[in-house]
């Protein structure tokens, strides 16, 4: 008997089914029969849902970006909790590994390898279009709570993601161990002068990378 499901539900198994294949194959390995095979559907069904792979994938990228950015958002529209807290709890909520779902360090992975780098391309810039604005509430809070001092909240906050988001993306950037810290004692260094605030007022944050968190 033909199992009829809702077209969300149908969709979601598309998206789990495809997600897991582009992880184990690479996007560019993965046929669309092997994903037809892996939910179970006959080719109209896909179609119905999906006009091509790279739909697919746009909608893989679509859907792991909402659940990290929604999280972001509640997290920085919450005055109840203090600023610099706040900021810290957005930037790990933004954290692709740690978000319910991702699939952890291994949908890092399979994004830096050659065969993806379409979606690798796809999901930076969903990160530099909506990143910056959510950290950008915090941040405006802050100024207005005299803890920085910067006429642009906004602007300042796309040249911390860009930065980040280059310089410390191993699919981008090459870098020892050694490097990689310097370009964070580098960029604290920078972020205290673009916030306006004292030197070492941000000190935790190289602790934080040192850590590996």
């Amino acid at each position: 008997m033909r199992v009829v499901k809702e077209a969300g539900e149908r969709k979601n198994e598309i998206l789990d089914a495809a997600a897991a294949l582009f992880a184990l194959k690479g996007f560019d390995n993965t046929s669309t029969n092997e994903i037809l095979e892996a939910v179970g559907i006959a080719r109209g069904t896909l179609y119905h849902h999906f006009k091509s792979k790279e739909d697919i994938m746009d909608a893989i990228i679509e859907r792991q970006s909402e659940r990290m950015l929604s999280q972001a958002r509640r997290i920085a529209e919450d005055k109840g909790i203090p600023v610099e807290e706040r900021m810290l709890r957005v930037v790990m909520a933004l954290r692709l590994e740690e978000t319910e779902g991702a699939g952890g360090k291994g949908m890092i992975e399979h994004l830096h390898r050659p065969q993806n780098a379409l979606m690798h391309q796809k999901s930076k810039k969903v990160i530099m279009g909506q990143v910056p604005p959510i950290l950008a509430i915090v941040l405006t809070d802050g100024i207005e709570q005299g803890l920085f001092d910067t006429p642009y909240p906004l602007e300042c906050m796309e040249m911390v993601v860009a930065y980040l988001n280059t310089m410390l993306d191993d699919g981008v950037v090459e870098l020892t161990e050694e490097q990689r810290m310097d370009r964070i004692t580098a960029f604290v260094f920078h972020l205290e002068r673009l916030l306006g605030i004292e030197k070492g007022r941000l000190a935790y944050i190289m602790k934080m990378f040192a850590d590996g968190e």
